[in-house]
């Protein structure tokens, strides 16, 4: 997990896929935090994205640095506490002018059953579960 936590926070950018209805979805996603031993992602309820991960929590995240591409299936259970809120917008205090702990549109997922793959064109794919 810390492996696939830090490619992420060095990407600083990752595509995150849901799906709507019939319908792929796929948008830039910028917040990565591990919180009580769980890596999570944050967004707005008001959003799409929050409606499709709690119809349809099975996810897919997708990132690239340096010649190497990595590929994340995940489920997305959100943790409503706001403990989680609070750790992941002192991670990213430039979110704070929009978002606050417990102020009913900030949105923690975990992402749980995961199968980060690491891909490139010099080398195997190589495949790690949490």
């Amino acid at each position: 997990m810390q492996e696939v936590y830090e490619f992420l926070k060095q990407c600083g950018t990752y595509y995150l896929a849901t799906i709507d209805g019939d319908q792929a979805r796929v948008r830039p996603f910028g917040t990565i935090d591990i919180f009580d031993g769980r890596l999570t992602i944050q967004t707005g309820k008001v959003k799409p994205v929050s409606r499709q991960m709690t119809e349809n929590p099975k996810v897919e995240i997708c990132a690239f640095q340096h010649g190497t591409w990595l590929r994340l299936a995940a489920t997305a259970v959100e943790d409503p506490r706001i403990e989680a809120q609070k750790h992941m917008l002192d991670a990213y205090p430039n979110l704070q002018s929009r978002y606050a702990p417990g102020d009913g549109n900030t949105q923690i997922f975990a992402l749980t059953n995961c199968t980060a793959t690491f891909s490139s064109f010099t080398a195997p794919d190589r495949t790690v579960t949490f």
